[in-house]
């Protein structure tokens, strides 16, 4: 049921502003992380401007934007993002956690929902959590788990249909299906530069919200469903 999934995106930056920046220790763990994954010859400041935000040993989280179908007593289906950001990791992720302990006493059989989850979004939030010194939630001990019993609603997995082999980027599948994007004025290789040079976290705050909404419109079209239309989507201040 579209009630039992909480949407989520997360956006992420390096945990410092350039490679340069980085404590020497560091520079040489980033060297040894990349070292096999990578063509020689590669600048590790370049690749640590590529990469570094994407790397959950090197990264950090500065929103996560989440959302949730419901139905008013019309039976009207609406949609309602919450977004948690800031430059203190330790709080979102705390925050986060209430927001997900509220959803699970409200439905003990609630799933994340999102695009290429499975791998990226949910992964890093579980070892930027460890890193902070948070405890797992019991939804949240994957590493516990087999993997028939971590149960997502993944747009990229759905997508693939089994074929390993395949990668569609966000944007690319809801242009594929139709579904206006997110990408207007920036995209993800922006976040950083805007969050470190301009200094405009409400603005990638934003971006964020709208990945999650056309997540939505992706898993509608999954469903067979109707596409949800502006009035149908609430942000929580």
């Amino acid at each position: 049921m579209l009630t039992d999934l909480l949407l989520l995106d997360i956006e992420t930056v390096p945990q410092a502003a350039s490679f340069e920046q980085l404590d020497p220790d560091w520079q040489q763990l980033f060297r040894d992380k990349i070292s096999k994954t990578v063509p020689e010859g590669e600048e590790p400041a370049v690749l640590y401007r590529k990469k570094g935000g994407i790397l959950a040993e090197f990264g950090k989280i500065i929103c996560i934007s989440t959302a949730f179908f419901y139905y008013d007593e019309k039976q009207n289906r609406s949609l309602k993002i919450k977004s948690i950001s800031g430059n203190d990791e330790k709080t979102v992720l705390e925050e986060f956690t209430v927001l997900c302990d509220r959803m699970h006493r409200h439905n003990r059989d609630f799933r994340f929902a999102g695009h290429n989850i499975r791998e990226f979004d949910i992964p890093y939030i579980c070892r930027r959590m460890l890193v902070n010194g948070l405890q797992l939630p019991d939804y949240l001990r994957l590493h516990e788990r087999k993997p028939w019993e971590v149960k997502m609603f993944d747009t990229l997995s759905w997508w693939k249909f089994g074929d390993n082999k395949n990668y569609i980027s966000l944007h690319l599948l809801a242009s594929v299906l139709g579904i206006p994007t997110s990408k207007t004025d920036m995209d993800g290789s922006m976040v950083q530069d805007v969050y470190y040079k301009d200094n405009d976290l409400p603005r990638i705050v934003e971006y964020c919200q709208r990945d999650v909404i056309v997540t939505a419109g992706v898993i509608l079209r999954f469903q067979n469903q109707p596409p949800l239309q502006p009035e149908q989507v609430t942000v929580a201040g």
